[in-house]
């Protein structure tokens, strides 16, 4: 299972300028920058929530509202565009040639923002199965991973979560699954070190390796082709 934003694509201007865009629409300032990525991977109305002091709390839906009309608006334009990360997609190709892999996506984004996704870097079938913030509590609640678990029957001992925040780390925790973190995207290696996952890697070369490690894959480990 990987995260999206900070995961597999960097998407963090796209989500400073949709957040700014929020709090505009309701006349408040928008947070600095490290704590505004700071609740990337968050639900919409949650990552709001969080930002907001309480006494704005009632503001939040407008926020959102602003935050997603905004949102559609540059992608018709087409002015939004997350790269993929370095080695993002090998990977993904290295995965997905494995017969004892299914991949899929446990991200804050709404459905919609992962057609974007897959549209935009070509990324069309390669998931089995997709949880957004559509169908699913905001991480870190485990609900998408055990619905993915579900829609697949993949057992919990032979699942991984993928992902850059402590919320991955914790919802695979709170899953009964191997969490591995990544340090390239919105949270520093501290932070998911606090959510004790399995390994954290520092590069998508190290992927394939960490996951030989936790899922015991003996070609992986022992160095041979991944594929």
């Amino acid at each position: 299972m990987f995260d999206c934003d900070g995961t597999l694509i960097d998407s963090q201007e796209t989500i400073l300028h949709g957040l700014g865009v929020g709090f505009a629409a309701v006349g408040l300032p928008a947070p600095e920058r490290a704590v505004a990525l700071s609740i990337v991977g968050l639900s919409l109305e949650v990552a709001f929530a969080q930002l907001t002091a309480p006494e704005h709390r009632h503001m939040v839906p407008a926020m959102a509202d602003a935050y997603r009309e905004a949102k559609v608006a540059r992608r018709l334009a087409g002015l939004d565009h997350d790269p993929l990360y370095p080695g993002a997609l090998a990977a993904l190709d290295a995965l997905s040639a494995r017969p004892d892999v299914l991949l899929g996506v446990a991200t804050g984004k709404a459905m919609r923002g992962v057609r974007h996704m897959q549209e935009a870097h070509g990324l069309e079938g390669r998931f089995v199965t997709i949880q957004t913030a559509d169908k699913a509590p905001s991480k870190p609640h485990p609900g998408m991973i055990l619905q993915a678990m579900e829609e697949t029957g993949a057992e919990a001992a032979r699942t991984v979560m993928i992902g850059d925040t402590g919320f991955d780390m914790e919802m695979a925790r709170a899953a009964g699954v191997a969490g591995i973190g990544v340090t390239w995207g919105y949270h520093p290696r501290e932070r998911l070190a606090q959510a004790e996952p399995a390994r954290i890697i520092d590069g998508f070369d190290m992927l394939l390796p960490a996951l030989g490690e936790t899922l015991g894959w003996q070609d992986v480990v022992a160095g041979r082709e991944a594929v």
